[in-house]
């Protein structure tokens, strides 16, 4: 099975950390629930899923989102240079 494919059937379990909302939401730019911004761009079409050691690696647009492969949290989330 794809990467892509195991995140997409966990999809409900990807959450993160208070810490988490703030250091994604100052590093995006974004304000309200980082958590469904992430869902949605990970469940985009043209998202591609790398699995790096413990970790998935989402790039869409011109984001890159790190997701902890065992307990589905999204770590940290920046814009490409």
């Amino acid at each position: 099975m794809q990467s892509k494919d195991i995140l997409i059937d966990n999809i409900d379990k990807v959450h993160t950390t208070e810490m988490g909302v703030g250091r994604i939401s100052r590093n995006l730019e974004i304000s309200g629930d980082v958590v469904e911004y992430c869902k949605d761009k990970i469940l985009k079409n043209e998202s591609k899923v790398k699995k790096e050691g413990k970790n998935y690696y989402v790039e869409i647009d011109d984001c890159i989102i790190t997701v902890n492969a065992s307990s589905y949290t999204i770590i940290t989330a920046h814009k490409m240079s």
